[in-house]
């Protein structure tokens, strides 16, 4: 494990060399400063329910890698929804934390359009990644609980960051 904790760990340093590019953006638009932390958060937790989900299914052997498989649709699908109501929520939060705090300079409609675009995205991007990483785990024989979840949870932590600042220069040209 401690290359691939080394390889993650360089991935988490990447991100965070992300974040400081966008410090202009976040300073002129103080809702998005509180947006940040949320949805990497909400991103790494996307993604590891659905790796504890897809581990349990592989070790119990009803995880099946055939696109047709039920469990496999389900589970995706039942991270997608709940991607679709929890990230309108957190930008709700996130534009009233900022009102409250210090007067918020975006509109509470495009906050919320931009943590539910940057969740719905989130969300397909954490079904990809968490699936690939199982699949690989599966051909490696690898133990799922030991190698999917931590790849998983940093990997959509980076893309958290990726994604919501892709959404914002997409809703506000910043």
């Amino acid at each position: 494990m401690f290359p691939v904790l080394v390889v993650l760990t360089a991935i988490e340093l990447g991100s965070g060399l992300v974040l400081d590019t966008f410090e202009s953006t976040l300073l002129r638009f103080p809702s998005l400063l509180v947006l940040v932390p949320v949805t990497i958060g909400m991103a790494g937790n996307l993604g590891s329910i659905l790796a504890a989900r897809f581990s349990t299914a592989f070790h119990l052997g009803l995880l099946s890698f055939d696109p047709t498989d039920d469990r496999l649709a389900g589970n995706a699908l039942a991270t997608v929804a709940l991607a679709l109501t929890v990230f309108p929520l957190v930008g709700a939060g996130a534009w009233a934390v900022q009102s409250v705090v210090g007067g918020a300079r975006l509109p509470l409609g495009l906050v919320v359009a931009i943590a539910l675009t940057s969740g719905v995205v989130l969300a397909a991007l954490a079904v990809g990644v968490t699936t690939v990483t199982t699949y690989a785990a599966y051909r490696f024989e690898l133990d799922p609980d030991d190698v999917v979840i931590p790849v998983v949870t940093n990997v959509c932590d980076v893309l958290g960051v990726l994604v919501l600042f892709g959404v914002v220069r997409v809703f506000v040209g910043a």
